[in-house]
């Protein structure tokens, strides 16, 4: 695998050099919290670039939102385009978690939309890290959530290699292990297909099929081919398959999960009984016996991250396994927009555990429910090796922990901030569209930000009809789409976004 190699048009200017050689001590010296406080412009991600091209260790980057990791992303790979450079967020479109309301006995069942493209991207962030040391991942503080064993989904992987003897079945029942689908039509991701001699698969983290041609038990050739135009991409001698799920879970590890699922349960009907609670007592019951049934003949079931204490083989109360045990020891983290992000960090365990106490006390969920939850924020400080907190106002959390604070004030650039300059409401519309004429006649680009996710969207139609490429922006767009407005705007697509 290359060394991590910056790639840019641009040297470290301004205060850049300085942060850069101050904050790469740090870390050699095992510096354990360290922040970089820079202005707005001062060329901050290049600077977090730089770091890891230096220490040359495996990153992750944690942003606050969607939005901003996206582009954190997008910026990494550029500067890193021979390197990993993965993005790993929440891939729910939609979410409504289940919850109990028992005022007015309303059970609200989970919903949610998943977001394939994304679910893609979380694999090859995973499967990335397990691979390589030339990995940056760019996280929201979904990171911290509960996610299925890493030695687990080591564990379970599917490894055929040319000239070597596989039983076929063995193959097959592996891959329904791995919880891939058998589907003899289209293939989608997560899916493999048999016909003769021929295996074809589709890995979760990438768009290519695998063709493996068996003679006999033996594999006679592996091919990577586009599944749209069938063109064979390449032709390796050896390929690893890794599992379609995260909450992959090996057969001997499901035999003892429901043995300590049915014990559980036992022990929290017989709560019940005792409380003469006969509605909880059913309920739980019901739920229960289906939910292990379905766990024995088919390893997964619906809402089975309920259960990942037990199939990881975890005692009660202790952290899940989350993005940052993918990592070897030696990752470096970088925070970004830490004043922000922090907070968030620390309230996300509160927030799911009021939802998850009422469906456990009314026997919707079995009180190992509680631990698929996010990271107390003091066990994310236990698994942080070296951290780097990056922002303009750092908060009390950061000053108070780093070793140093590297400021960052002079921009690459050196501009001093722009002036601001407050107009008249009256006349604003056609005051904007005359500023946004003179902009696109330089080649600039414009953003225009509104009280209201309406008012962009109304204020984009009008600036439409006068004949201004416009986009709007807000958090109604999915997150790939996002992504793709912003990079629109930066190839002049778009020379004004609204949000």
């Amino acid at each position: 695998m290359p060394p991590f190699k910056l790639q840019s048009e641009y040297s470290p200017k301004g205060d850049q050099p300085q942060a850069i050689e101050a904050l790469v001590q740090g870390l050699e010296r095992g510096d354990r919290f360290q922040t970089l406080k820079g202005v707005t412009g001062s060329g901050k991600t290049f600077t977090m670039a730089a770091i890891i091209e230096q220490v040359q260790r495996p990153a992750l980057v944690i942003a606050h939102n969607k939005t901003l990791a996206a582009q954190l992303c997008s910026e990494f790979r550029e500067f890193f385009p021979d390197n990993a450079v993965e993005y790993f967020v929440s891939y729910y479109d939609y979410y409504q978690p289940e919850a109990y309301i028992p005022q007015r006995d309303l059970y609200i069942e989970k919903d949610s939309s998943i977001n394939d493209e994304i679910d893609r991207l979380r694999h090859s962030a995973t499967q990335a890290i397990l691979d390589r040391r030339d990995v940056i991942i760019v996280a929201s503080v979904s990171c911290i959530y509960g996610l299925g064993s890493p030695e687990n989904y080591k564990a379970i992987v599917l490894k055929l290699r040319c000239g070597a003897s596989y039983e076929r079945d063995w193959v097959l029942r592996r891959l329904v292990d791995m919880q891939f689908t058998r589907n003899q039509m289209t293939l989608e991701r997560g899916e493999f297909r048999v016909r003769g001699d021929l295996l074809e698969i589709q890995p979760k983290d990438e768009d290519v099929i695998i063709r493996v041609d068996f003679f006999g038990d033996e594999v006679d050739s592996i091919a990577v081919v586009d599944p749209l135009s069938g063109e064979v991409r390449a032709r390796p001698h050896e390929i690893t398959v890794y599992a379609a799920s995260h909450f992959v879970t090996p057969q001997e590890k499901i035999e003892l999960a429901v043995q300590t699922i049915q014990a559980e349960l036992d022990e929290r009907l017989e709560y019940f009984q005792s409380q003469g609670r006969h509605l909880e007592y059913e309920r739980l019951q019901q739920r229960t016996r289906y939910d292990i049934e379905m766990i024995r003949e088919t390893g997964f079931c619906a809402g089975i991250e309920n259960y990942s204490r037990h199939l990881d083989g975890r005692a009660p109360g202790t952290p899940p396994h989350v993005l940052i045990e993918y990592f070897p020891e030696d990752f470096v983290l970088f925070i970004d927009e830490s004043h922000q992000t922090i907070p968030q960090l620390n309230a996300m365990y509160h927030g799911d555990m009021s939802r998850k106490h009422t469906l456990i006390e009314y026997g919707f969920r079995l009180p190992s429910a509680a631990d698929n939850r996010p990271l107390r924020f003091e066990e994310f400080e236990k698994v942080v090796n070296q951290c780097i907190f990056v922002s303009a106002t750092p908060g009390p959390y950061e000053l108070r922990n780093s070793t140093q604070v590297i400021e960052q004030v002079i921009r690459p650039t050196g501009l001093i901030d722009p002036e601001v300059e407050v107009r008249p409401v009256q006349g604003q519309v056609d005051d904007l569209i005359e500023e946004i004429r003179q902009r696109t006649a330089r080649s600039e680009r414009v953003l225009v930000t509104t009280l209201t996710k309406k008012m962009a969207e109304d204020l984009t139609d009008y600036l439409a009809e006068v004949g201004i490429r416009v986009h709007y922006l807000h958090s109604d767009i999915e997150t790939i789409e996002r992504t793709e407005i912003l990079r629109d705007l930066r190839l002049g697509v778009h020379d004004v976004v609204v949000g």
